[in-house]
């Protein structure tokens, strides 16, 4: 016995009449009752992180229009490993796009941050050349100069507006950092990362050039030759292996940081690493940067330099949380490079969710210049 088919014709005349009704019938019809509100956030535009409003930040428009911008920075030509970070902002935008202001409350936290007093905007991508670093890294820095420029929307959370960085390669965190200072004055790093990026050009190799001395590995040690930093930063989640364990952990103490290693988390809990990170900032202006390859590779394929026995998301995003009351003048989520995500895209899931966290604490530490 043979099963029962429609013919070609049929089939066409079938799908013309379902369309044909879907076209015809009211939107409340077909937009889930309570579904409203959700349906008009849906990004039918332009591509936001969490959907927040896009507003070109570098045009001359005047007035307080914004407190934080996410800013992309589609920039790799500073890779030593797998190269691809530069479509690192349209991965985690991507992995944010679940995200809806009116359905965004923290289970853990009690806050919304896209119902709070900050306007959030998204600035888009800097537009950066990919053949010339030292250009491009210049170019970076120039647009954040104009989006803090702006004269904020809530004087009360911050005299300037802050900027979120979807990288990019983490050496656009050098740039940032330029930035910042001019703002801020000196900063402390809290640095999460599997790598201490504070390694000398020269222990990289003998070719190193001024040019390729500029990279993902040195940008911390770059920020502290150009005085940029406190003695008071510190690396959380160091894994990966060292080249000259006595003379990288030297020149690592000589650049202002001490470290936590990812296994500390075993000894101590998450509660342990918030208190030591805490304390070791104190009172100070924090820059907060997260490699994305700081958690473990099962949680964050999508990186250029993965190394195993990481933390996890939730250990993450539980210390983060935990340092409400810093003074952080600036963030970025770097290193996602989404060709190496798996078919669930968890590495962009996970990265929009710590945005959504340095959102927080951005929100959590009102600043006074």
């Amino acid at each position: 016995m043979h099963a029962p088919f429609l013919s070609l014709t049929g089939l066409l005349s079938t799908v013309v009449c379902l369309a044909s009704s879907q076209q015809q019938a009211p939107l409340a019809d077909i937009v889930t009752p309570g579904f409203e509100a959700t349906f008009e956030e849906a990004p039918w535009g332009l591509s936001t992180y969490a959907n927040v409003p896009y507003f070109p930040c570098r045009s001359e428009k005047k007035g307080g229009v914004y407190d934080i911008a996410i800013l992309g920075a589609p920039f790799d030509t500073g890779t030593t490993g797998r190269p691809g970070a530069r479509f690192g902002p349209r991965g985690i935008r991507t992995g944010s796009s679940r995200i809806f202001a009116r359905a965004a409350w923290n289970v853990y936290t009690g806050e919304n941050v896209f119902r709070s007093d900050a306007a959030i905007v998204d600035c888009g991508d800097a537009p950066l050349t990919f053949l010339d670093n030292t250009v491009a890294l210049k170019q970076l820095e120039k647009v954040h100069k104009a989006v803090a420029a702006k004269e904020p929307a809530n004087k009360k959370l911050s005299p300037i507006p802050r900027i979120i960085v979807l990288g990019g390669d983490h050496t656009t965190t050098l740039p940032a950092l330029r930035a910042a200072h001019k703002q801020w004055g000196k900063l402390s790093v809290i640095h999460f990362d599997a790598h201490i990026d504070t390694w000398e050009p020269k222990a990289i190799g003998t070719d190193i050039t001024d040019y390729s001395a500029v990279n993902h590995g040195t940008f911390l040690h770059i920020a502290h030759e150009e005085g940029l930093l406190t003695n008071s930063s510190i690396h959380a989640g160091i894994r990966a292996p060292l080249a000259h364990p006595v003379k990288d952990i030297e020149n690592d103490r000589r650049c202002g940081f001490d470290f936590v290693t990812a296994r500390d988390l075993d000894r101590v809990g998450t509660a342990g690493i918030i208190e030591r990170l805490k304390n070791r900032v104190g009172d100070t202006f924090v820059y907060l940067s997260v490699d994305i390859d700081v958690l473990d590779p099962a949680y964050a394929p999508a990186t250029g330099t993965s190394e195993p026995g990481g933390w996890t998301t939730r250990e993450l995003l539980t210390i983060l949380d935990g340092l409400a009351g810093l003074k952080v003048v600036g963030a970025d989520v770097v290193e996602v490079a989404p060709a190496y995500d798996n078919a669930g895209e968890i590495t962009g899931l996970a990265a929009a969710e710590i945005v959504q966290s340095l959102l927080y604490l951005m929100l959590k530490s009102p600043l006074t210049a």
